[in-house]
């Protein structure tokens, strides 16, 4: 390990990056339990909207896979982060969206239609 990480210091150093820089782009992709969040958690996933509970602040949508939960496609309702998100989708839109486990449930924290 010691090897490999003077290794990785003589690489970042002849590259003319700074460990700090390094250290600090690491420190980003950390999750709340010190996990490392993979770019999955921040790639959009397609779907299209089924359902609109705008009093439960759900949406149940047709997904493709969801790699960051680990999940396969299927149809299934999420709460949304912020309940505005409801008034920019209808039923049948296509979407693209970022769903993550917050507080213990699965919750539509990004989304956006795709024309």
């Amino acid at each position: 390990m010691k090897l490999a990480s003077t290794l990785f210091a003589a690489l970042a150093l002849s590259t003319g990056l700074s460990l700090h820089a390094i250290a600090a782009d690491d420190m980003a992709k950390l999750g709340a339990m010190g996990e490392m969040k993979s770019d999955a958690a921040t790639s959009m996933t397609t779907g299209e909207v089924k359902k609109i509970d705008k009093d439960a602040g759900k949406i149940t949508i047709k997904h493709g896979p969801l790699a960051n939960l680990d999940m396969p496609p299927m149809t299934m309702v999420f709460r949304v982060k912020d309940p505005a998100m409801l008034d920019q989708v209808k039923v049948g839109d296509k979407i693209g969206f970022i769903a993550e486990k917050l507080n213990g449930a699965l919750t539509v924290t990004k989304l956006e239609t795709v024309k």
